[in-house]
């Protein structure tokens, strides 16, 4: 079986573990959102690969759900000691390992789809990594600047992880993405799937994100596979993070029935065919969509892959 999922971050990364573990046989791909990638202290820094990464070749923290294992911040400490930051970003010095490898080879030619693979070899998660695009796309957010005073565009990783989302989001733009190319190798990987995921992930800035590079949708539009998304809300609120506030920007409720509409059908020119909400949920109206409800809450390994299992189920059920 060819397993093609799109994600993004740590509910991604945790449900494609889930993916691995009921289909161990399968030929997995993933097409990472790269929207978050930053450039500080020089570095190429792309945390929705490495959060992927890391999880899948055991790296991770348990703790955090970023960054790795066992990590310690003593180079951030002694940077913001000089007076240089930002101290808000949690740059690790193990991390720095990875960004430093993956700075050095894109500064010497090579393309961040084969530098990922290199790092890959490393870690051995398991699938192919593939980032969206090849060129760099980064997501901005237009807020009401508290420092300035005035409305401008900040990088999303500052409104996420500096401000923690509070800063209403008037816009959120993927800078870029309207002149990047989808990376080698990704719309036949589409092509060839028999199943294509959307993980948990974050439907603006992550899956959304993917989505913004032309071709990519045009891609799942046409593609033979059936394609089931679970959805990152319970109970009208996010799994994790602020998806609420990302949702927000766009004009869409936060609500797994609203994300599933947001989506939208294939049969209707949108990008879905099942979709997974939570037991809980009570109102899963989704037009031309085949909702089904299961356990959604990835508490422990047995219970990600029993909701990796229901994906596969449905898409096997709607695939005939």
């Amino acid at each position: 079986m060819r397993i093609l999922a799109l994600a993004g971050g740590i509910g991604g990364a945790r449900f494609l573990r889930g993916v691995r573990a009921a289909e161990p046989d399968a030929e997995i791909t993933v097409i990472v959102n790269t929207g978050d990638d930053i450039t500080l202290h020089g570095l190429r820094i792309c945390p929705d690969l490495d959060t992927i990464m890391y999880t899948l070749g055991g790296g991770i923290s348990a703790e955090r759900g970023w960054g790795r294992e066992g990590e310690t911040f003593v180079v951030r400490d002694e940077l913001a000691a000089y007076g240089l930051g930002p101290a808000w970003f949690g740059l690790g010095d193990k991390d720095l390992a990875t960004h430093l490898v993956r700075t050095q080879a894109l500064d010497a030619g090579e393309p961040l789809s084969a530098v990922t693979r290199a790092l890959c070899a490393r870690w051995q998660p398991g699938m192919t990594l593939i980032p969206m695009s090849d060129d760099r796309v980064e997501t901005h957010v237009v807020v009401d600047n508290p420092d300035s005073g005035r409305r401008e565009a900040i990088h999303f990783q500052e409104w996420w992880i500096r401000h923690q989302a509070s800063l209403a989001a008037h816009a959120i733009v993927a800078v870029g993405a309207e002149t990047a190319s989808p990376a080698p190798g990704l719309l036949d990987a589409i092509e060839a799937a028999d199943v294509v995921l959307f993980p948990p992930s974050n439907p603006v800035v992550s899956i959304g994100t993917i989505l913004s590079v032309p071709g990519i949708a045009d891609a799942l539009r046409r593609a033979a596979a059936p394609v089931v998304g679970v959805s990152p809300i319970i109970d009208g609120a996010p799994v994790r993070g602020m998806a609420d506030a990302c949702l927000a920007a766009i004009g869409v409720e936060t609500g797994a029935a609203a994300v599933g509409r947001h989506y939208g059908a294939r049969s209707a020119g949108g990008l879905l065919d099942g979709w997974l909400v939570d037991s809980g949920e009570t109102e899963i109206d989704a037009p031309g969509i085949a909702v089904r409800k299961v356990p959604l809450w990835m508490s422990d390994a047995p219970t990600t892959a029993a909701l990796a299992r229901a994906a596969l189920d449905l898409a096997a059920e709607l695939g005939g």
